[in-house]
Protein backbone atom coordinates (compact mmCIF):
# COMPACT_ATOMS: atom_id res chain seq x y z
CA UNK A 1 0.00 0.00 0.00
CA UNK A 2 2.64 2.41 1.24
CA UNK A 3 4.36 1.65 -2.35
CA UNK A 4 1.71 2.38 -4.20
CA UNK A 5 1.41 5.96 -2.54
CA UNK A 6 4.94 6.43 -3.06
CA UNK A 7 4.78 5.43 -7.16
CA UNK A 8 1.32 7.52 -7.44
CA UNK A 9 3.66 10.44 -5.74
CA UNK A 10 6.21 10.29 -7.80
CA UNK A 11 4.00 10.35 -10.76
CA UNK A 12 2.82 13.39 -9.69
CA UNK A 13 5.79 14.89 -9.43
CA UNK A 14 6.71 13.97 -12.99
CA UNK A 15 3.62 14.92 -14.63
CA UNK A 16 3.98 18.34 -12.80
CA UNK A 17 7.98 18.98 -13.49
CA UNK A 18 6.64 18.20 -17.06
CA UNK A 19 3.95 20.76 -17.23
CA UNK A 20 6.22 23.35 -16.16
CA UNK A 21 8.47 22.60 -18.70
CA UNK A 22 6.01 22.86 -21.42
CA UNK A 23 4.64 25.72 -19.99
CA UNK A 24 7.79 27.59 -19.98
CA UNK A 25 8.30 26.29 -23.47
CA UNK A 26 4.89 27.09 -24.66
CA UNK A 27 4.75 30.92 -23.20
CA UNK A 28 7.31 32.73 -25.27
CA UNK A 29 5.71 30.90 -28.08
CA UNK A 30 2.40 32.37 -27.82
CA UNK A 31 4.15 35.74 -27.02
CA UNK A 32 5.66 35.36 -30.36
CA UNK A 33 2.43 34.38 -32.42
CA UNK A 34 0.43 37.27 -30.96
CA UNK A 35 3.03 39.50 -31.65
CA UNK A 36 3.27 37.83 -34.87
CA UNK A 37 -0.24 39.57 -35.50
CA UNK A 38 0.22 42.96 -33.85
CA UNK A 39 0.46 46.33 -35.34
CA UNK A 40 3.75 47.72 -35.71
CA UNK A 41 3.03 50.67 -33.09
CA UNK A 42 1.93 48.18 -30.66
CA UNK A 43 4.78 45.80 -30.60
CA UNK A 44 6.87 48.52 -30.58
CA UNK A 45 5.25 50.45 -27.40
CA UNK A 46 3.26 47.14 -25.58
CA UNK A 47 3.47 43.86 -24.62
CA UNK A 48 2.22 41.04 -26.44
CA UNK A 49 0.04 39.85 -22.89
CA UNK A 50 -1.57 43.65 -23.03
CA UNK A 51 -3.79 42.13 -25.88
CA UNK A 52 -5.45 40.56 -22.94
CA UNK A 53 -8.08 42.36 -20.44
CA UNK A 54 -5.49 44.73 -18.48
CA UNK A 55 -5.96 47.42 -16.51
CA UNK A 56 -4.48 50.41 -17.56
CA UNK A 57 -4.15 54.32 -17.06
CA UNK A 58 -6.43 56.55 -19.34
CA UNK A 59 -6.79 60.14 -19.75
CA UNK A 60 -9.16 62.17 -17.78
CA UNK A 61 -9.69 65.87 -17.43
CA UNK A 62 -6.72 68.34 -17.72
CA UNK A 63 -5.66 70.88 -15.25
CA UNK A 64 -4.57 74.50 -16.74
CA UNK A 65 -1.48 75.75 -14.80
CA UNK A 66 -0.22 79.20 -14.46
CA UNK A 67 1.41 80.59 -17.55
CA UNK A 68 4.15 81.94 -14.84
CA UNK A 69 5.05 78.68 -12.84
CA UNK A 70 8.79 78.12 -12.05
CA UNK A 71 9.13 74.63 -12.71
CA UNK A 72 12.23 74.64 -10.41
CA UNK A 73 10.04 75.44 -7.89
CA UNK A 74 7.11 72.79 -5.48
CA UNK A 75 4.23 73.06 -8.18
CA UNK A 76 0.36 73.53 -6.88
CA UNK A 77 -1.86 71.46 -8.09
CA UNK A 78 -5.20 71.13 -6.71
CA UNK A 79 -4.09 72.48 -3.41
CA UNK A 80 -1.40 69.93 -2.80
CA UNK A 81 2.34 70.79 -4.14
CA UNK A 82 4.53 68.44 -6.18
CA UNK A 83 7.97 68.58 -7.96
CA UNK A 84 8.64 69.15 -11.13
CA UNK A 85 10.41 65.62 -11.48
CA UNK A 86 7.31 63.97 -9.77
CA UNK A 87 4.98 64.97 -12.15
CA UNK A 88 7.49 63.63 -15.32
CA UNK A 89 7.07 60.10 -14.01
CA UNK A 90 3.70 60.28 -12.67
CA UNK A 91 2.56 60.93 -9.22
CA UNK A 92 -0.48 59.15 -7.35
CA UNK A 93 -3.37 61.19 -5.99
CA UNK A 94 -6.67 59.96 -4.60
CA UNK A 95 -8.84 60.09 -7.43
CA UNK A 96 -5.69 58.77 -9.45
CA UNK A 97 -2.66 59.89 -10.72
CA UNK A 98 -1.02 63.51 -12.42
CA UNK A 99 1.27 63.40 -15.13
CA UNK A 100 2.28 66.50 -17.43
CA UNK A 101 -0.09 66.54 -20.50
CA UNK A 102 2.48 69.35 -21.80
CA UNK A 103 4.87 70.80 -19.69
CA UNK A 104 5.60 73.88 -22.18
CA UNK A 105 2.00 74.70 -22.14
CA UNK A 106 1.54 73.91 -18.17
CA UNK A 107 -0.91 71.49 -18.38
CA UNK A 108 -1.01 68.47 -16.07
CA UNK A 109 -3.54 65.48 -16.70
CA UNK A 110 -5.70 63.75 -14.06
CA UNK A 111 -5.48 59.72 -15.19
CA UNK A 112 -7.47 56.97 -13.59
CA UNK A 113 -7.27 53.24 -13.90
CA UNK A 114 -9.31 51.13 -16.17
CA UNK A 115 -9.71 47.95 -18.05
CA UNK A 116 -8.94 47.79 -21.38
CA UNK A 117 -8.18 45.39 -24.07
CA UNK A 118 -5.48 45.50 -27.33
CA UNK A 119 -7.63 43.71 -29.65
CA UNK A 120 -5.74 45.37 -33.11
CA UNK A 121 -4.47 42.52 -35.18
CA UNK A 122 -3.44 42.69 -38.67
CA UNK A 123 -2.17 40.25 -41.48
CA UNK A 124 0.10 43.22 -43.06
CA UNK A 125 3.39 41.57 -41.18
CA UNK A 126 3.26 38.12 -42.92
CA UNK A 127 2.56 39.74 -46.14
CA UNK A 128 5.31 42.52 -45.88
CA UNK A 129 7.83 39.75 -44.67
CA UNK A 130 6.68 37.15 -47.66
CA UNK A 131 6.39 39.63 -50.61
CA UNK A 132 9.26 41.44 -50.42
CA UNK A 133 7.17 44.69 -51.91
CA UNK A 134 7.38 48.09 -50.65
CA UNK A 135 4.81 48.17 -47.66
CA UNK A 136 4.38 51.76 -45.24
CA UNK A 137 4.28 51.92 -41.65
CA UNK A 138 2.13 54.70 -39.80
CA UNK A 139 4.21 55.32 -36.53
CA UNK A 140 2.62 56.87 -33.35
CA UNK A 141 3.25 60.71 -33.90
CA UNK A 142 1.59 59.98 -37.33
CA UNK A 143 4.47 60.45 -39.51
CA UNK A 144 4.41 57.18 -42.60
CA UNK A 145 7.66 55.65 -43.54
CA UNK A 146 7.94 53.20 -46.71
CA UNK A 147 10.36 50.34 -46.37
CA UNK A 148 10.72 47.32 -48.41
CA UNK A 149 9.61 44.05 -47.14
CA UNK A 150 12.53 40.92 -46.78
CA UNK A 151 10.84 38.55 -49.35
CA UNK A 152 11.35 35.39 -46.77
CA UNK A 153 8.83 33.56 -49.00
CA UNK A 154 12.22 32.86 -51.69
CA UNK A 155 14.04 31.76 -48.67
CA UNK A 156 11.21 29.41 -47.48
CA UNK A 157 11.52 27.23 -50.89
CA UNK A 158 15.29 27.46 -50.90
CA UNK A 159 15.28 26.24 -47.64
CA UNK A 160 12.94 23.41 -48.02
CA UNK A 161 14.78 22.77 -51.16
CA UNK A 162 17.59 22.25 -49.66
CA UNK A 163 16.28 20.23 -45.94
CA UNK A 164 14.26 17.68 -47.81
CA UNK A 165 16.76 16.03 -49.77
CA UNK A 166 19.37 16.58 -47.26
CA UNK A 167 17.23 14.44 -44.93
CA UNK A 168 16.18 11.62 -47.31
CA UNK A 169 19.38 10.89 -48.48
CA UNK A 170 21.30 10.41 -45.14
CA UNK A 171 18.81 8.88 -43.30
CA UNK A 172 18.60 6.26 -46.69
CA UNK A 173 22.23 5.81 -46.93
CA UNK A 174 22.91 5.12 -43.03
CA UNK A 175 19.84 2.34 -43.06
CA UNK A 176 21.77 0.64 -45.58
CA UNK A 177 24.96 0.94 -43.75
CA UNK A 178 23.66 -0.33 -40.44
CA UNK A 179 21.82 -3.20 -42.15
CA UNK A 180 25.14 -4.17 -42.90
CA UNK A 181 27.14 -3.46 -39.77
CA UNK A 182 24.04 -5.09 -38.06
CA UNK A 183 23.90 -7.97 -40.19
CA UNK A 184 26.61 -8.56 -42.65
CA UNK A 185 29.76 -10.31 -41.60
CA UNK A 186 32.97 -8.91 -43.76
CA UNK A 187 36.67 -8.02 -43.42
CA UNK A 188 36.67 -4.81 -41.59
CA UNK A 189 33.65 -4.28 -40.20
CA UNK A 190 34.06 -3.08 -36.68
CA UNK A 191 37.05 -1.34 -37.88
CA UNK A 192 34.92 0.68 -40.40
CA UNK A 193 32.20 1.30 -37.68
CA UNK A 194 34.36 2.53 -35.27
CA UNK A 195 35.75 5.11 -37.24
CA UNK A 196 32.09 6.13 -38.63
CA UNK A 197 31.25 6.81 -34.93
CA UNK A 198 34.53 8.16 -34.04
CA UNK A 199 33.63 11.22 -36.16
CA UNK A 200 30.57 11.83 -34.08
CA UNK A 201 33.44 13.77 -31.55
CA UNK A 202 34.88 15.63 -34.80
CA UNK A 203 33.86 19.14 -34.91
CA UNK A 204 32.29 20.43 -38.58
CA UNK A 205 34.25 23.56 -38.41
CA UNK A 206 38.04 21.26 -38.78
CA UNK A 207 36.52 19.88 -42.21
CA UNK A 208 34.97 22.86 -43.78
CA UNK A 209 38.35 24.05 -44.99
CA UNK A 210 38.98 21.08 -46.44
CA UNK A 211 35.95 20.09 -48.27
CA UNK A 212 34.93 23.60 -49.22
CA UNK A 213 38.67 23.36 -51.50
CA UNK A 214 37.96 20.28 -52.38
CA UNK A 215 33.75 21.11 -53.47
CA UNK A 216 35.37 24.24 -55.17
CA UNK A 217 37.81 21.78 -57.45
CA UNK A 218 34.84 19.77 -58.37
CA UNK A 219 32.07 22.65 -59.45
CA UNK A 220 30.29 21.85 -56.59
CA UNK A 221 30.26 24.87 -54.23
CA UNK A 222 27.55 26.94 -54.48
CA UNK A 223 25.30 24.15 -55.76
CA UNK A 224 22.21 22.63 -54.39
CA UNK A 225 23.88 19.13 -54.98
CA UNK A 226 26.65 20.25 -52.99
CA UNK A 227 25.01 21.06 -50.33
CA UNK A 228 23.06 18.36 -50.27
CA UNK A 229 26.49 16.35 -50.18
CA UNK A 230 28.00 18.64 -47.29
CA UNK A 231 24.76 17.79 -44.85
CA UNK A 232 25.04 14.06 -45.69
CA UNK A 233 28.35 13.79 -45.25
CA UNK A 234 28.38 15.60 -41.46
CA UNK A 235 24.63 13.50 -41.12
CA UNK A 236 25.97 10.42 -41.31
CA UNK A 237 27.60 9.41 -38.17
CA UNK A 238 24.98 9.81 -36.09
CA UNK A 239 22.72 8.59 -38.32
CA UNK A 240 23.94 5.72 -38.71
CA UNK A 241 24.91 5.20 -35.40
CA UNK A 242 20.94 5.45 -34.17
CA UNK A 243 19.62 3.21 -36.71
CA UNK A 244 22.44 0.50 -36.23
CA UNK A 245 20.85 1.04 -32.58
CA UNK A 246 17.52 -0.03 -33.63
CA UNK A 247 18.58 -2.37 -36.60
CA UNK A 248 20.36 -4.71 -34.16
CA UNK A 249 17.62 -5.41 -31.78
CA UNK A 250 15.85 -6.74 -33.97
CA UNK A 251 14.91 -10.97 -33.62
CA UNK A 252 17.33 -12.64 -35.57
CA UNK A 253 14.98 -15.33 -36.90
CA UNK A 254 13.40 -12.76 -38.73
CA UNK A 255 16.20 -13.12 -40.92
CA UNK A 256 16.83 -16.90 -40.76
CA UNK A 257 13.39 -17.68 -41.53
CA UNK A 258 13.10 -14.84 -44.38
CA UNK A 259 16.92 -16.21 -45.92
CA UNK A 260 15.32 -20.08 -45.44
CA UNK A 261 12.81 -18.87 -47.86
CA UNK A 262 15.05 -17.72 -50.67
CA UNK A 263 14.64 -13.73 -50.11
CA UNK A 264 17.68 -11.76 -50.90
CA UNK A 265 19.60 -9.05 -48.66
CA UNK A 266 17.83 -6.10 -50.94
CA UNK A 267 14.57 -8.24 -50.02
CA UNK A 268 14.45 -8.99 -46.62
CA UNK A 269 15.98 -4.68 -46.31
CA UNK A 270 13.11 -3.85 -48.31
CA UNK A 271 10.12 -5.79 -47.37
CA UNK A 272 11.48 -5.99 -43.25
CA UNK A 273 13.89 -3.81 -42.14
CA UNK A 274 12.17 -0.55 -43.72
CA UNK A 275 8.55 -1.14 -43.12
CA UNK A 276 9.82 -2.26 -38.96
CA UNK A 277 12.56 0.44 -38.73
CA UNK A 278 9.63 3.00 -39.34
CA UNK A 279 9.87 4.36 -35.66
CA UNK A 280 13.39 4.85 -35.65
CA UNK A 281 13.45 6.63 -39.17
CA UNK A 282 10.75 9.07 -38.34
CA UNK A 283 12.21 9.73 -35.07
CA UNK A 284 15.84 9.81 -36.70
CA UNK A 285 14.57 12.27 -39.87
CA UNK A 286 13.11 14.61 -37.41
CA UNK A 287 16.36 15.78 -35.99
CA UNK A 288 18.28 15.86 -39.34
CA UNK A 289 15.24 17.78 -40.76
CA UNK A 290 15.68 20.55 -37.84
CA UNK A 291 19.16 20.59 -38.10
CA UNK A 292 19.62 21.37 -41.72
CA UNK A 293 16.27 23.14 -41.81
CA UNK A 294 17.94 25.87 -38.76
CA UNK A 295 21.43 25.53 -40.01
CA UNK A 296 23.37 28.86 -40.56
CA UNK A 297 27.44 27.89 -40.88
CA UNK A 298 27.17 24.94 -43.62
CA UNK A 299 24.65 26.85 -45.95
CA UNK A 300 26.44 30.24 -45.55
CA UNK A 301 29.79 28.23 -46.67
CA UNK A 302 28.59 26.34 -49.68
CA UNK A 303 25.80 27.40 -51.20
CA UNK A 304 26.46 31.46 -50.02
CA UNK A 305 24.63 34.28 -49.39
CA UNK A 306 23.57 35.93 -52.39
CA UNK A 307 19.75 36.76 -52.26
CA UNK A 308 18.89 34.00 -54.61
CA UNK A 309 19.69 31.09 -52.67
CA UNK A 310 19.26 32.29 -48.99
CA UNK A 311 17.86 29.92 -46.69
CA UNK A 312 15.42 31.04 -43.85
CA UNK A 313 18.08 31.56 -40.83
CA UNK A 314 20.23 34.12 -43.15
CA UNK A 315 17.14 36.19 -44.40
CA UNK A 316 16.46 36.18 -40.30
CA UNK A 317 20.00 37.10 -39.32
CA UNK A 318 19.72 39.90 -42.19
CA UNK A 319 16.37 40.76 -41.11
CA UNK A 320 18.04 41.61 -37.67
CA UNK A 321 21.13 42.78 -38.43
CA UNK A 322 19.34 45.81 -40.92
CA UNK A 323 15.84 46.06 -39.20
CA UNK A 324 16.88 45.52 -35.24
CA UNK A 325 13.71 47.55 -34.19
CA UNK A 326 11.30 46.30 -36.45
CA UNK A 327 9.72 43.62 -33.95
CA UNK A 328 7.04 43.28 -36.17
CA UNK A 329 8.95 41.72 -38.72
CA UNK A 330 10.90 39.73 -36.82
CA UNK A 331 8.20 38.03 -35.05
CA UNK A 332 6.28 36.84 -38.02
CA UNK A 333 9.77 35.69 -39.61
CA UNK A 334 10.11 33.60 -36.78
CA UNK A 335 7.02 32.57 -36.51
CA UNK A 336 7.00 31.12 -40.54
CA UNK A 337 10.11 29.52 -39.48
CA UNK A 338 8.51 27.46 -37.25
CA UNK A 339 5.35 26.38 -39.20
CA UNK A 340 7.14 23.31 -40.79
CA UNK A 341 9.57 22.09 -38.12
CA UNK A 342 6.45 22.12 -35.75
CA UNK A 343 4.50 20.56 -38.43
CA UNK A 344 7.12 17.56 -39.38
CA UNK A 345 7.29 16.85 -35.62
CA UNK A 346 3.80 16.86 -35.07
CA UNK A 347 2.79 14.72 -38.10
CA UNK A 348 5.57 11.80 -37.32
CA UNK A 349 5.13 12.08 -33.26
CA UNK A 350 2.98 8.69 -32.90
CA UNK A 351 6.90 7.25 -34.00
CA UNK A 352 8.67 10.25 -32.23
CA UNK A 353 8.85 8.04 -28.38
CA UNK A 354 8.79 4.57 -30.14
CA UNK A 355 11.88 5.41 -32.28
CA UNK A 356 13.60 6.85 -29.53
CA UNK A 357 13.47 3.65 -27.29
CA UNK A 358 13.90 1.43 -29.87
CA UNK A 359 16.58 -0.47 -29.24
CA UNK A 360 16.98 0.73 -25.75
CA UNK A 361 16.13 -2.78 -24.06
CA UNK A 362 16.97 -6.20 -26.04
CA UNK A 363 13.66 -7.19 -28.53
Amino acid sequence: MVGKKKKKGSKTVVNLVLGFICFIWLLPTLGLFISSFRPAADILHTGWWKIFPHQEWKSGKTIQLSKDVDLRQPIEVNGKTYSDDQLKAGVAVDDGRLLWENRRARTVNVQDKGWQVKTDVTLDNYKNVLSGKEYKIKEADGTVITQKGSGLSQAFWNTLTIAVPATVIPVLIACFAAYAFAWLRFPGRRTLFVIIIAMLVIPIQVALIPVLKDFTSLGLNGSYLGIWLAHTAFGLPLVTYFMYNFISQLPKDLFESAFIDGASHFTIFSKLILPLSVPALASISIFQFLWVWNDYLVSLIFIGNQPSVQVMSMKIADLVGSRGNDWHLLTSAAFISMLTPLAIFFLLQKYFVRGLMGGSVKG
